[in-house]
């Protein structure tokens, strides 16, 4: 057979995600999935989003449905800088660029800053999607060292700068995904600080900041180094995800040149889509429909977190996360997550492994379970059955113990 066509390098380093594949399992019938990282369909606001597709479509329907402005519709725009004040950021809206989701913003951060063989750094462990956004542009993956509160700023400090430099940090300081942790306010000033002097910007990622239990987060990085720091902000986690919108905050310097990419992917992120959204949000929505999202998530934290206590083996580690969606379980010595996916497939529930989320020396005994999808009794019984998968991995480790 003849071989016509010749591929990219970088399409030979793309690979499939391992959380859609899973996601593709846990569609069998019966399956409790604490896989994927999906917000709550419960949580969506279809009366608001049906109301505002009729306003939009009899409004405007020759704007909507036509080729729109590839930086984004500018109220929409007007709306985001003003927003992001709430976090500290000084914004103007020609700062802000409306992408298709903010892993587009990930994609086109990627084309326009990383080369192959030039450093980036990225938190150890960290979001998956980002991984693949990056790993294309073939850049050199430097594994910042990682608490509870995040990358160490001593690790920021050790980023190589002599050239090709290490082009930027790629940094979750909200509810991160895979590991549910925040940085803390002295943690971001000096993580700031380490990469100011470092010479190394931020590429700093939100989508799950507003979803706080108890307390807001602290200010934003990119408040804090506002000319070092690119942001990025969705709506998929507080309205839906299926619009696919979220934005950029890009210094002037670096704007330009990611609205060239943008114009290259896409021309626009859909126009009548980011018409709805702000016909939804214009009038303070968000105020009242985030709160009811934050409280049915902590509920179902709590629920996971009781679980989590009462059927998982001594041995397992984690903590309850203050935020966002995901707990982090670190599994006991000699267990590989990986391995135990099937058996916990064919007793009823599914989980992410957690190595996926390493770019270098995955950790195997770990994995990721969300919590937002499913109902506080189906937490606790989905919790119960990995439960019991672990205690019967455990029997032959333990037998084999010295």
């Amino acid at each position: 057979m003849s071989h016509v066509w010749t591929q990219a390098r970088r399409a030979a380093r793309m690979n499939p995600s391992i959380i859609r594949e899973i996601l593709k399992v846990t569609e069998k019938p019966g399956i409790l999935s604490m896989a994927g990282g999906l917000p709550s369909a419960d949580t969506f606001p279809v009366d608001a989003l049906k109301s505002a597709c009729d306003r939009v479509l009899t409004q405007a329907p020759r704007e909507a449905l036509q080729y729109a402005a590839s930086e984004g519709f500018a109220p929409l725009r007007e709306w985001v800088a003003a927003r992001v004040a709430a976090l500290g950021m000084n914004v103007k809206p020609d700062q802000v660029l409306i992408t298709s989701g903010s892993q587009q913003g990930l994609d086109l951060a990627a084309k326009i800053l990383c080369d192959a063989g030039a450093p980036v750094a990225v938190e150890t462990p960290t979001y998956l999607g980002a991984l693949q956004a990056f790993t294309p542009f073939e850049p050199l993956f430097a594994s910042l060292a990682s608490d509870e509160e995040g990358p160490r700023p001593e690790a920021i400090a050790a980023l190589p700068h002599d050239a090709p430099g290490t082009r930027f940090s790629y940094l979750l300081p909200n509810y991160q995904n895979p590991t549910g942790r925040v940085m803390g306010a002295q943690r971001r000033q000096d993580v700031v600080e380490a990469s100011r002097r470092a010479g190394v910007p931020i590429v700093e990622d939100n989508p799950y900041g507003d979803l706080w239990f108890d307390a807001p987060p602290p200010a934003a990085l990119s408040s804090l180094w506002p000319e070092g720091s690119l942001y990025m902000g969705s709506f998929s986690k507080v309205l839906t995800p299926g619009f696919r919108l979220g934005y950029v905050i890009a210094p002037t310097e670096l704007y330009p040149k990611l609205l060239q990419a943008k114009q290259a992917a896409d021309l626009h992120t859909p126009g009548f889509n980011q018409r709805v959204v702000y016909e939804v949000v214009k009038d303070g929505f968000l105020d009242q429909h985030i709160p009811v999202i934050r409280a049915r998530y902590k509920a179902n934290r709590d629920a996971m977190a009781a679980a989590l206590r009462a059927h998982l083996p001594a041995g397992c580690e984690w903590q309850s996360p203050q935020g966002g969606m995901f707990f982090w379980i670190r599994l006991p010595a000699g267990l590989d997550a990986m391995a135990l996916l099937p058996q916990a497939v064919d007793a009823g529930v599914a989980f992410v492994p957690g190595a996926a989320f390493y770019a270098q020396q995955p950790d195997p005994r770990t994995l990721r379970l969300s919590f937002v999808t499913l109902t506080p009794e189906l937490i606790h019984e989905g919790v119960e059955k990995l439960g019991r998968v672990l205690h019967e991995a455990l029997e032959p480790v333990a037998e084999h113990a010295p």
